[in-house]
């Protein structure tokens, strides 16, 4: 018995088992009903190409979301660093022009990045709207530099840093799966075991107290705006190389990546956050549009669909995680039970009502 419950309780420490058990039954149930997509290869190494992008970005909203803030703006930043990379790409020589456009596309993010977290941390406006903000002005400034016009990567399949972000390993699995990877064990250590991540939980949890503890609560916060949009920067150039075209709208996928984060376990009210919770999230987000198509059900399911897999995964983070099961059902029973059904607290309204 001791044996069972020190296993239970390893397991539960493992961060985003839950979510990983519910990508294995999600692709079981989809191998079940439609098995000549769901039991060949080629359907995976899709989703290792399509997913990064949305995860990458979803990585770094889960540190923004942990320290109780919100960052809507990352899908201009991926449009403006696609931008920057098809500039850099077109304006030089490409031996060279791409690495000048990756520089600048994270100059870029970091920018836009940096601009966010001096209006949350020094004026003091709120990450929603600041962000909301940054998020058309910063499209509209990609669409005015691009002239509304779609740039192609001339020659991107030959070129080398083509081939280092989202060539084929072995001709066959995408890179771009490796680079979101281990930016996700990245930002675990940093979020997990560095000063930097331990400050971004504190000011989650409460930021008055994270001053008391030590923490410069301004400067973490603009240093953490900026790492986002670092990142954000690193999401377009992956999706611009991977397509070879860049286009003004690109990165709208400001959804699935706040589904991923929640999905996977960060709590939306800050402190607590799920690097790998949000990587398994990704990846339930991403497969369940192609898996509901596969099963030959009508598409106009797919919305449907999704919703039903993320209340059901958010329901179970729940049970697993802060709120535990007992305090479930113990919620539950008292839902059910008539208010009147309980003596104790007939009493106290009495003695409350009762006249001095």
């Amino acid at each position: 018995m001791n044996i069972l419950r020190s296993l239970f309780g390893f397991l539960r420490r493992l961060e985003g088992l839950a979510i990983a058990m519910v990508l294995l039954v999600l692709y079981i149930a989809l191998i079940i009903a439609a098995p000549s997509v769901f039991t060949r290869p080629l359907i995976y190494i899709s989703f290792l190409e399509t997913v990064p992008p949305t995860l990458i970005a979803a990585l770094g909203l889960t540190l923004v979301i942990t320290a109780g803030e919100i960052d809507l703006s990352f899908p201009a930043v991926v449009s403006l660093s696609g931008f920057a990379l098809s500039w850099g790409w077109k304006t030089f020589d490409p031996a060279y022009g791409a690495w000048i456009g990756i520089g600048l596309a994270l100059v870029a993010g970091a920018l836009v990045g940096y601009i966010n977290g001096l209006m949350v941390a020094r004026i003091g406006v709120p990450s929603i709207m600041a962000t909301l903000a940054a998020n058309f002005f910063w499209y509209g400034i990609s669409i005015l530099l691009a002239g509304g016009l779609q740039v192609t990567l001339k020659g991107s399949q030959d070129n080398f840093v083509h081939e280092l972000f989202v060539g084929r390993l072995f001709g066959t699995v995408p890179l771009q799966a490796f680079w979101a990877l281990g930016l996700a064990v990245l930002l675990w250590f940093i979020l997990n075991r560095h000063k930097f991540g331990e400050g971004i939980m504190f000011i989650g949890d409460n930021a008055n107290v994270a001053r008391v503890m030590g923490v410069n609560v301004e400067a973490t916060r603009i240093r953490l705006f900026a790492l986002h949009g670092m990142i954000a920067a690193f999401s377009g150039i992956i999706v611009t190389l991977d397509i070879g075209v860049f286009y003004p709208d690109q990165g709208n996928f400001l959804l699935p990546a706040m589904a991923s984060v929640f999905v996977g376990g960060t709590s939306i009210a800050g402190g607590s956050g799920s690097i790998f919770g949000t990587v398994f999230g990704s990846y339930v987000i991403g497969s369940l549009a192609a898996g509901v198509v596969a099963t030959t059900i009508s598409g106009y399911w797919v919305q449907v669909v999704e919703g039903l897999v993320m209340a059901a995964v958010i329901v179970l983070n729940a049970a697993t995680g802060k709120i535990k099961m007992a305090t479930i059902s113990s919620r539950l029973r008292h839902w059910r039970a008539p208010a009147a059904a309980n003596p104790s607290r007939e009493l106290l309204q009495k003695n409350d009502t009762a006249p001095n």
